[in-house]
């Protein structure tokens, strides 16, 4: 009787530890996919996907500034990194990849807004959160947005245009062109939006406006001759491009046409290229987006979601179909000329080597940059 109750004990014993085991390795295949996120996140995978390799801030900011953030947080976490090269459908496998690869969180920059939100639905079927970066996506299951009022970024470009056209003496009912950005980023609409509800009632007549596909230069730099060939060089007093990129196509559009002066141009991501065309006179602004503060909380976030955490915005966005995003948004500052050593220089993101070659010299010295 004592054997058999020994045996049934022992019995009971091997189920428990059974079950115990079969418990354990479940948990571990959860956090293996990357499910959830919680616990241990010392060693977490975070995804950092980017839209495309034609916005020259990609590779030369946001990417290393993301990183570097992470691994300043996280020494063991490491950081999976894609870009879409302009491609919503290699976007779309990139995601895949990286969700099989069991990340914890997908830090994403759509390139395109809509067509991402199929990327959004898989991640929160294995639960992983997506924090939606710079670009907004059209997602109810977003965890959060991170990026720039972007509205404002258009009033900014309108206003300085404007503000442009006025001290150089141009009349009333001179036209001007608009390169906007691409018709798959929200932001775009964004910035149109912005810059029309200053443009619009400042007198000044939109001649002709094109959105530019992928934000592709080589696309804008065509329209614009086009343009050129059909109205005159001299009949365009101003350009509002929605990018430094595009507005170097532009410049380089009206170069090509002989244009003896250029009219004001504007631009956005304070690009290095962009920086030294102000600095030549050729570019009249950008617009600053502090990329490392931007960069910085997006590495922040993740970590937080990696660790289980919810993070509350600052403040909330609605996507285009209405739903509430938790975000945080961060202030662009217009530049020219007058700030260009207290904002790009002053915050880092060129040194005065890299902006002041032997080309610009004489015009950094000129603009008192040091």
């Amino acid at each position: 009787m004592k054997k058999a109750t020994t045996r049934a004990m022992l019995g009971v014993g091997a189920l428990l530890l059974a079950i115990t085991t079969l418990a354990g390795c479940s948990n571990g295949a959860d956090a293996g996919t990357g499910s959830g996120g919680g616990g241990d996140a010392s060693k977490a995978k975070i995804g950092l996907l980017l839209p495309d390799s034609v916005t020259a801030r990609y590779a030369s900011a946001d990417r290393p500034l993301f990183t570097a953030e992470v691994k300043k947080q996280c020494s063991g976490c490491s950081v999976i990194y894609a870009n879409a090269d302009g491609d919503a459908s290699k976007q779309l496998q990139q995601a895949q990849s990286m969700l099989t690869q069991g990340v914890k969180v997908l830090v994403l920059d759509p390139f395109d807004g809509e067509a991402a939100a199929s990327i959004v639905q898989q991640a929160k079927a294995k639960k992983v959160p997506v924090i939606s970066y710079d670009r907004l996506i059209d997602s109810p299951d977003l965890s959060y947005y991170i990026s720039f009022d972007n509205e404002k970024v258009g009033e900014l470009q309108g206003q300085a245009l404007v503000d442009a056209l006025k001290a150089k003496g141009v009349p009333s009912g001179s036209g001007i062109i608009m390169v906007n950005g691409s018709p798959t980023d929200n932001n775009a609409s964004q910035f149109k939006k912005g810059a029309h509800s200053v443009i619009d009632g400042s007198g000044y007549k939109v001649l002709a406006e094109y959105d530019t596909p992928g934000w592709d230069p080589a696309k804008a730099q065509d329209w614009a001759a086009g343009q050129i060939s059909k109205l005159g060089v001299d009949k365009i007093a101003g350009v509002y491009a929605a990018n430094d990129d595009t507005g170097g196509g532009v410049i380089a559009a009206m170069k090509s046409a002989g244009a003896k002066t250029l009219p004001p141009v504007t631009g956005q991501d304070a690009s290095l290229a962009g920086i030294q065309r102000i600095l030549a006179g050729e570019q009249y602004m950008t617009v600053y987006k502090a990329f490392k503060p931007e960069a910085s909380k997006a590495a922040d976030l993740a970590i937080q979601f990696a660790k289980g955490e919810k993070p509350k915005g600052d403040s909330t966005v609605q996507t285009a179909k209405g739903d509430s995003v938790p975000s945080t948004l961060l202030q662009p500052v217009a530049v020219t000329t007058k700030n260009v050593q207290s904002t790009v220089v002053k915050d880092g993101l060129y040194t005065v080597k890299q902006i002041c070659t032997s080309q610009y010299a004489s015009a950094c010295d000129s603009a008192g940059i040091k």
